[in-house]
């Protein structure tokens, strides 16, 4: 039998349509993904390579597979590298603006390009049997659903490490939760920025021990000497007092006797706020009309009261300065420091903690001082120019003259506490965050941890008053501690501090790193100098105990304590260490060793 002949022409092998060739594509998006999500957890020092790179290398070898080694018609290749970031382009129009604005405007397509190269190539292996015209077809529906997906989040904020806190758009913020569960609360006393001035409280200056004055304690160095407590947690855990929920912001805490003292935003209000130490319960509050966010951090203060002689002295994200009587937050004088100065609110927020020094309140509007007068709030001097930055005014005493110091964008400076008058100057391009901090053999140290400045690591200096005027020269630079926006502390020629989200030990002699070790996000500590520890917050909001020896590094002890991100610095006051961070606020009694 024959086969009858047919006048159809035979097409050779070489001429048919090939299959798509996926696994180039499959591999690249596995490296993206793996260096975005994976790499950054296993190795946190490693985490804005493996971000820039997961995103960058990854969707740009995804790219060169689909135009080079995809096998796809090539109107296909060229119309997903169109569709793409028109697509990315319309969805930027209905984000939400946490979303819009995150990491400097650039989260959404940080987010958008790992989702789009994955999406494309699982748009490609699964329609590789389709025909063309649904193969086309769920190419531009694949496209627009992983854009589209981006309209239906927000963003409560990064982490310091970069990683967002996704929730869909329509999910209450723990803010607005707190707003509805207090709306039919009694409220606590409250004073606004327009009450006038009340004669003081009979609850005089005198009667009220401050044992927490300001940020970061009596010093500002983080140190809480005279305590001891014990360090085995399995045998004497710490006893929660009390916990209660709390508006955004990144203050921490002043106290005296039996009241403590923050910053929060409430709605369209930034509050100075005072609450019970022993119970929690709130006494009074203070409101200005006045909001700053940005999503990054979110919305709030950051910077933390100062208690002095009977009066509160605040310092809110978007320039206002109050001086409130500390019994009932009666409003003494108010001031706008970006009015008196002409600064500019920055990116993050005004977050220096006011300090005062005999007789004026100095707070930092960026990079520059400003000083007013206790008494009455008239402005006494304002310091030199000095570029931006976040850092609190430090007091200070270099070769017996006492000074005010302050880091900025452009280095350290130093001023006169009565003038405002610049005694030196060091130049050091850096993130002007942290608190400079000074040795017990008269070294001042400055530090910078973002990367995004020339200044990295710590940095020591000498500082001198000579005949001819200050001089300023370095002694060492150390890459060993990174401090980005977490404080370190100085103890027994050595300094402890976070390097990005690990604990590290610098000897303070050379600069050189003794250890490096515990993972606690960027969370913040304080030192207990009498023993020789380590009282650290972490950004997950625990509880750890770590030995502040250059040995080795020790972990003594850990527990949770509150629940979401967390920036604040805590506060130990006798055998009561306080935490909070934008959420919510506790109480923990510690067991004092020798009571």
């Amino acid at each position: 039998m024959t086969t009858a002949p047919t006048d159809e022409p035979s097409i050779p092998k070489s001429l048919w349509p090939q299959p798509l060739r996926v696994w180039p594509g499959v591999l690249a998006v596995v490296l993206q993904w793996l260096a975005w999500m994976v790499l950054p957890r296993l190795v946190p020092e490693a985490a804005l390579y493996g971000i820039l790179g997961g995103i960058l290398g990854g969707g740009l070898a995804v790219i060169v597979w689909w135009l080079f080694f995809s096998r796809a018609p090539w109107i296909e290749r060229v119309a997903a590298l169109v569709l793409m970031p028109i697509a990315l382009f319309a969805t930027s129009r209905m984000v939400h603006a946490s979303i819009a604005n995150g990491a400097m405007g650039l989260l959404l397509p940080i987010l958008a390009i790992p989702v789009l190269c994955l999406a494309l190539v699982c748009w490609a292996v699964v329609s590789r049997r389709l025909s063309s015209g649904l193969r086309r077809a769920s190419m531009v529906a694949t496209v627009l659903l992983a854009c589209g997906i981006f309209a239906l989040l927000r963003t409560g904020g990064m982490s310091g490490d970069g990683d967002s806190d996704l929730h869909w758009r329509w999910t209450p913020t723990p803010e607005e939760r707190l707003l509805a569960s207090t709306a039919n609360e009694p409220a606590a006393k409250e004073t606004a920025a327009n009450e006038p001035a009340a004669p003081p409280s009979t609850r005089t200056a005198a009667k009220t021990v401050v044992t927490w004055p300001s940020f970061r304690g009596p010093d500002r160095d983080g140190a809480v000497r005279g305590v001891r407590i014990a360090t085995d947690w399995s045998k004497s855990p710490p006893v929660e007092l009390w916990r209660r929920p709390i508006g955004p912001g990144w203050s921490s805490f002043a106290v005296g006797s039996d009241l403590l003292y923050t910053q929060e935003q409430r709605g369209d209000d930034e509050v100075v706020a005072c609450y019970n130490v022993t119970t929690g319960q709130p006494v009074w509050k203070h409101s200005d009309a006045a909001r700053f966010w940005e999503s990054n951090a979110g919305a709030g203060p950051r910077a933390t009261p100062t208690l002095s002689k009977g009066r509160v002295y605040t310092f809110g994200a978007t320039g206002i300065v109050n001086a409130l009587d500390a019994a009932n937050g009666t409003v003494i004088w108010s001031h706008n420091a970006t009015a008196d100065t002409g600064a500019k609110v920055p990116g993050w927020g005004f977050a220096g903690s006011p300090l005062v020094v005999d007789d004026v309140v100095v707070v930092a509007t960026g990079g520059r001082l400003v000083a007013y007068d206790r008494a009455t709030g008239k402005q006494r001097w304002l310091g030199p120019a000095g570029g931006g930055g976040y850092s609190s005014p430090q007091l200070a005493t270099i070769d017996r003259v006492k000074q005010i110091l302050l880091l900025n964008s452009a280095g350290a400076i130093s001023v006169a506490p009565t003038t405002g008058k610049e005694l030196w100057q060091y130049a050091w391009p850096s993130d002007g965050i942290v608190q400079p901090a000074l040795t017990a053999d008269g070294g001042v140290l400055i530090g910078s941890g973002s990367g995004l400045a020339e200044g990295m690591g710590v940095r020591r200096i000498a500082v001198a008053q000579k005949p001819t005027g200050w001089t300023t020269e370095e002694r060492w630079t150390s890459i060993g501690l990174k401090p980005y926006f977490n404080d370190f502390v100085c103890h027994q020629g050595h300094a402890f501090g976070f390097d990005g989200s690990l604990l590290a030990c610098i000897d303070l002699a050379d600069g050189k790193r003794k250890w490096k070790g515990g993972r606690y996000g960027h969370g913040q500590l304080i030192l207990l100098p009498d023993q020789n520890l380590l009282l650290v917050l972490s950004e997950m909001g625990e509880l750890a105990l770590v030995a502040a020896k250059p040995d080795q590094f020790q972990e003594l002890a850990r527990i949770p304590a509150i629940e979401g991100k967390t920036w604040n610095h805590p506060v130990l006051v006798g055998d009561v260490v306080l935490a909070r961070n934008a959420e919510e606020m506790a109480a923990f009694r510690l067991c004092q060793i020798g009571r």
